[in-house]
């Protein structure tokens, strides 16, 4: 839902007009909510540009999250929307496609709507988005009986006759952390040729079988999986499914946002895609007035962590601001002083 607590900007003319924010935050998941709620708090001007369409929204429910573990994606972020207005901050569902450094330091961001906002500091938050394995039917059942994660997802398909998709470095790390929540599980090798002797080894250790050949499709009736197709036309009977996504930035941050601001994503270590290096402890990237939080720039972090580092740049963001204004003010008062 857009917010109506103020106008919208429409046009570059209107936002060139209007003050400068003092923090402008691109993505409203947990990272980007944290980051301007922190802000909020702390008197700052702060506006979020959100596309509306979370990561998580497939999935029933958050877990492993202290106090509101199984609450739905909508309602904890309509819940971290309403925290930020609460305080002042303005959340629009108006993405941010664009964004430049200015010659004067501030920065320019433009929206889907055409409209441009101006800030003095950014905090990137705009999340990732999960790349699939190209089999049919496996994306329809992403986030409810396809799962990627053992701690958001593992537990609700505890005992169960579980498949993991090998498609990454990770495969066999997958298959031994579902193991943990369940007897029945097998590897589907899927073409993937990176299992070595040790993984193997370490797997028939635990009982999990490795299958081989491609995942032709999912199979599912009454609304439930009920096995895979292989190519060679064999059916193995599974009631979940595990996999390891690649992950990547949203188009816009990869392709316009990022490059506007003289920043690049990187390889991630592990393997499992994309993302923009930062300080682990801060969110601070390489370009002065520039911070980053959530899975932006650790793939791996759950909605708690996300949370918790969108919170530290935003406060990192609003000491930032609390001494370039010190400065300032002692510079201004220098020549009244002589």
């Amino acid at each position: 839902m857009t917010d109506t607590s103020a106008p919208t900007d429409t046009s570059a003319a209107t936002a060139a007009s209007a003050p400068v924010l003092d923090a402008l935050v691109i993505g409203g998941g947990a990272a980007g909510l944290a980051g301007a709620l922190m802000l909020a708090r702390s008197r700052r001007d702060v506006l979020v540009l959100d596309a509306g369409a979370p990561r998580n929204a497939p999935s029933p429910g958050v877990h492993a999250l202290l106090a509101l573990d199984g609450i739905a994606p909508a309602e904890l972020l309509a819940r971290g929307r309403e925290d930020v207005r609460r305080y002042g901050g303005r959340v629009l569902e108006d993405p941010a496609v664009a964004a430049r450094r200015e010659e004067d330091g501030t920065f320019t961001v433009t929206a889907a709507s055409g409209a441009e906002h101006r800030a003095r500091r950014l905090l990137l938050a705009s999340g990732v988005r999960d790349e699939l394995p190209a089999i049919d039917g496996l994306a329809e059942r992403f986030g409810r009986d396809v799962v990627h994660c053992p701690y958001c997802h593992g537990y609700e398909v505890r005992d169960q006759a579980i498949g993991v998709i090998a498609s990454s470095p990770m495969a066999v790390h997958s298959a031994l952390m579902f193991r943990q929540l369940s007897a029945d599980v097998v590897l589907l090798e899927n073409g993937y040729e990176g299992l070595d002797a040790e993984g193997l080894a370490l797997l028939t250790a635990r009982g999990v079988r490795v299958e081989p050949g491609r995942v032709r499709r999912v199979l599912t009736a009454d609304d439930a999986i009920t096995g895979v197709e292989l190519e060679d036309g064999r059916v193995l009977p599974r009631t979940a499914l595990a996999v390891q996504t690649r992950l990547a930035p949203l188009p816009a941050m990869g392709e316009a946002i990022l490059p506007g601001l003289g920043l690049a994503l990187e390889e991630h270590p592990s393997g499992m895609g994309t993302y923009l290096v930062a300080d682990p402890m801060t969110g601070a990237t390489a370009v002065p007035g520039v911070w980053a939080a959530g899975n932006l720039t650790n793939p791996m972090a759950q909605v708690a962590p996300a949370s918790a580092a969108g919170g530290m740049a935003g406060a990192q963001i609003n000491a930032d601001l609390v001494m370039s204004e010190a400065r300032a003010a002692r510079q201004a008062a220098v020549p009244a002083a002589g």
